[in-house]
């Protein structure tokens, strides 16, 4: 059997955190949603179809997946899935009969047989409109709940972060250990949900608090002295815990993690080594938060957080909702952020004193607490270049070809966003 994951146009209302990477690409839990969504799909071929700007991207960090190839789609019955799609706790029993799974009213996934897949329907594909044909699907197909949730807003990843941190423990149960006669290791709760990768290193002096939920330490972590550890939390390969309280949340790949996280998912290659505060929020990759770097993530009268999505102002239904941070954007130290904030993608924030602007397009620098583009794109560049290659990587014209696309797409929003703070600040100064 094969499947192929579809990105829909809901992939835009994830954004800043979609606009570098393909919404499977988001974590939640202690894997993304590509690997959640491969151990559900009992498939042996796998295809996706991504936004054009995305597809070289794609082909380099995922060598084993087809990208938008129309024609290695038709060659046969085929699985379409959501990629905002986080699978349930429970498996799907039946992946032959053709019918269409639903999220509600959503389309999680379609078991299309190969006479479905006409020329004209691969043609609608193309133009990522999954929602529209979901309602001809069902119309022809019998349909049933898929289980599991549709992603829809970046705060679903984090508010759904810890119950999926907790259905993961037992994809590690092989790292279990005695740790008790392990010197300066205090481990607080139930010892075999301490979860760690025999190559990690664990400093003296450390605090495990497996209470809330599983610890998971995967391979090259480093956990240095007096960091404390509070589950359900997973901190991916080669990171380090330098002295941080982390309580909750999903530290991806590469990071350098210091002061207080609570509750966040950090993509992966991204630092916040210094004190600061950093709560229920979802950052992206090659991020840098700068020393003493405060992220508000609860109104001082705990009312409902809303959120800057698009042009729309939206109520999130919670009250505790930090920020969400763009690949490749830089805080500097003492920098105050506000509850619901959003970031894009190559930013440069500066401290003002007091809290920075709620929505901070891509490409923007904000100085004295002023929005403006940014004019050195080349200078971004090579920063990323060096930030890249602090962690073995390499900085490449696929990544340049997609920045600046990104750049080309972003621009009317930016200067429509820069005009209205101009306005504002005009009118304040009369």
């Amino acid at each position: 059997m094969r499947a192929c994951i579809v990105e829909d146009r809901g992939v835009a209302l994830l954004e800043p955190l979609t606009l570098t990477r393909a919404a499977f690409d988001l974590w939640c839990g202690a894997s993304s949603l590509l690997d959640r969504q491969r151990r559900t799909l009992p498939v042996d071929e796998l295809g996706v179809l991504v936004r054009p700007e995305l597809a070289g991207l794609c082909r380099r960090d995922h060598p084993g997946l087809v990208v938008n190839d129309l024609g290695w789609l038709n060659r046969g019955p085929v699985i379409l899935v959501n990629a905002r799609w986080l699978p349930g706790a429970t498996s799907v029993a039946d992946w032959q009969t053709p019918r269409v799974g639903l999220v509600d009213d959503e389309l999680a996934y379609v078991i299309l047989p190969r006479p479905a897949l006409a020329a004209e329907v691969l043609d609608q594909l193309a133009d990522l409109p999954l929602a529209d044909l979901a309602e001809s699907w069902t119309e022809t197909l019998p349909s049933s709940q898929a289980g599991g949730a549709m992603i829809r807003y970046p705060w679903d990843l984090v508010e759904r972060n810890g119950a999926e941190l907790s259905r993961d423990a037992e994809l590690f149960q092989g790292w279990q250990r005695d740790w008790s006669k392990t010197a300066s290791l205090a481990v607080l709760g139930p010892a075999e949900q301490f979860l760690a990768h025999p190559e990690t290193t664990i400093e003296p002096f450390v605090t495990v608090d497996t209470r809330p939920g599983p610890v998971i330490i995967d391979r090259g972590a480093v956990i240095q002295s007096f960091s404390s550890l509070a589950g359900p939390c997973y901190i991916g390969p080669d990171s380090w815990i330098v002295g941080a309280k982390l309580r909750g949340g999903t530290i991806g790949p590469g990071c350098r993690i210091g002061g207080e996280v609570e509750a966040s998912i950090v993509q992966g290659f991204s630092n916040k080594y210094h004190d600061g505060f950093l709560g229920h929020s979802y950052v992206g990759a090659w991020v840098n938060l700068g020393a003493g770097t405060q992220t508000s993530d609860l109104r001082n009268d705990y009312g409902q957080i809303r959120v800057v999505i698009g042009n729309e102002r939206l109520a999130t239904g919670l009250t505790k909702v930090g920020v969400f941070l763009g690949d490749h954007t830089k805080i500097g130290l003492g920098t105050l952020l506000n509850s619901g904030t959003v970031v894009g993608a190559f930013c440069n924030l500066l401290p003002s004193g007091g809290l920075l602007p709620l929505v901070v397009p891509s490409f923007c620098l904000v100085k004295n607490g002023q929005l403006s583009e940014r004019q050195d794109l080349r200078q971004a560049f090579a920063t990323a270049a060096t930030v890249l290659r602090r962690r073995g990587q390499e900085l490449n014209d696929t990544h340049i070809e997609l920045f600046l696309t990104l750049y080309d797409q972003t621009a009317a929003s930016r200067q429509r966003l820069i005009r209205e703070s101009d306005t504002r600040r005009w009118r304040k100064s009369v």
